[in-house]
């Protein structure tokens, strides 16, 4: 596997395709059904090939990134070659950007000497799809880049 298996919840969302991508191997739900009794290592093989499928389509389209912690927000603005960021970074223990009131009072205190924004880029130092998958490992989400785009213009 090059990525990582699909979850079951993930699977199921994607119950549909899921049966599509079965059919495009010419497995029917009968045919599916006896992998799944009498190989089940087949069947864990197909489950694979098709979470490898999803997210190597997921992380090819992937243009915006967001990662939050406690005291940092990492966001990232993804092209092919490089990856361009911007962290916020609280120095005080009341910020908590987990939590809806961390993020407002990021909100009223974003210009205030307890938050530090740093900007850069860097290429991508391997495949760019394995590095962007790497980051949704540790805990980034996709996102549609509105906060990238607003602090980008103010900083």
């Amino acid at each position: 596997m090059k990525y990582a298996r699909l979850t079951k919840e993930q699977l199921e969302e994607l119950h549909p395709e899921f049966i599509n991508f079965l059919a495009s191997q010419s497995i029917d739900k009968k045919e599916w059904d006896t992998l799944k009794q009498e190989k089940p290592e087949v069947a864990e093989q197909e489950i694979d090939i098709f979470s490898d499928l999803i997210w190597e389509n997921v992380v090819s389209k992937a243009e915006w990134l967001e990662h939050y912690s406690k005291n940092h927000i990492f966001l990232f603005k993804l092209d092919q070659e490089k990856m361009e960021s911007i962290v916020i970074h609280a120095h005080t223990p009341v910020a908590d950007f987990l939590t809806e009131g961390g993020l407002q009072w990021l909100n009223e205190n974003i210009f205030s000497d307890e938050v530090q924004i740093q900007r850069g880029a860097k290429p991508f130092s391997q495949e760019r799809n394995d590095e962007i998958f790497s980051l949704i490992e540790q805990g980034a989400i996709l996102s549609d880049g509105t906060l990238y785009k607003q602090l980008e213009d103010m900083f």
